[in-house]
């Protein structure tokens, strides 16, 4: 820090550690239809699959559903567990076969041992590899639960709602990377763009984008609509004018003229957005709104009252709040 002054970084990673006091749980956790989560009733060698295809090396354990949470497996104890029961039970075979463990088996004889010593089709509560997370409420400090988390030594938390429901998840590498940024290892792949253009002023977009960057992206601002104060992303932005969640196909007419047409979606919640920005023709808007006004026109021209409606609705579509 030559001459006192700090670098770009470092004021980036000041700004972040200082927001961080503002920053509540319910503002990094993972949400409820995100979680990553296995019943305690699973295969080992379902464990085992999901290890490899979700790429967490957490992962919660409920019981009937993930309003009741047991804990959580960590891939360190999973394989520590799968080792340990292949080479007991390889010492076994070879005791059998050998005689005595005298460790003189071919290495075809032991390899064979250790493929048939684990039973993948036994449950992952019999197990017993279970470890503890934390429970907190939406409201709690995310500090507070970084430093919860330090001391307990238990870095996955899930997030309880006010009837004792499962809200969402919260990891210390989600509150980390709330202060340094995204934090990527070997395993992670790169993730796709959330927000793709698809053509001249159309966008294909995931419902999960928060909205400050679906604003930036499209040049209007959705943020700080007043429907938006109670939403971050934009799959809520469009429950929320549509009062439920739409269908796939259905198209959703949204505020500064754009139009949210449904490409992906299920019963409870909305995947993939389209959005396009419904056109106007400026001229005929101009024209509507000086007649409503009672105004003489620029240039004699035929408009009907049909047109002139359509305009005018254009026109406090596109700029709510403006006189017609």
């Amino acid at each position: 820090m030559p001459g006192g002054e700090f670098t770009p970084i470092e004021r980036s990673l000041l700004k972040n550690v200082l927001s961080l006091r503002e920053l509540r749980v319910n503002d990094v956790m993972v949400p409820r239809a995100d979680i990553v989560a296995v019943q305690a009733s699973a295969t080992l060698a379902s464990v085992l699959h999901l290890f490899r295809t979700a790429g967490h090396s957490r992962i919660p354990v409920y019981g009937e559903n993930l309003d009741e949470p047991l804990g959580m497996v960590h891939i360190r104890d999973f394989v520590d567990y799968i080792a340990a029961r292949a080479e007991t039970a390889g010492r076994e075979r070879l005791r059998r076969n050998v005689g005595r463990g005298r460790g003189d088996a071919p290495v075809e004889v032991q390899a064979q041992a250790v493929r048939l010593g684990v039973d993948l089709e036994a449950p992952l509560s019999r197990a017993s590899i279970l470890r503890p997370v934390l429970f907190v409420p939406p409201s709690m400090p995310a500090m507070d639960l970084l430093v919860k988390m330090q001391t307990t030594r238990t870095h996955m938390a899930l997030v309880i709602d006010e009837y004792g429901g499962t809200d969402g998840l919260v990891s210390m590498e989600d509150i980390v990377e709330m202060i340094v940024g995204d934090i990527e290892d070997e395993h992670d792949d790169e993730e796709a763009s959330q927000i793709v253009a698809d053509g001249d002023e159309r966008w294909i977009i995931d419902a999960r984008a928060s909205l400050e960057d679906v604003s930036e992206a499209l040049g209007v601002e959705l943020a700080d609509a007043d429907i938006a104060e109670e939403v971050d992303t934009l799959g809520g932005l469009i429950v929320t004018l549509a009062g439920r969640v739409p269908v796939r196909g259905e198209l959703v007419p949204g505020p500064e003229g754009l139009e949210f047409e449904i490409l992906d979606a299920d019963p409870r919640r909305l995947k993939k957005i389209r959005i396009h920005k419904v056109r106007t023709e400026p001229a005929l808007v101009r024209r509507a709104a000086r007649r409503a006004e009672g105004g003489a026109e620029e240039a004699p021209a035929p408009v009907t009252e049909d047109n002139v409606t359509a305009a005018r609705d254009a026109l406090e579509h596109q700029k709510p709040g403006a006189a017609a």
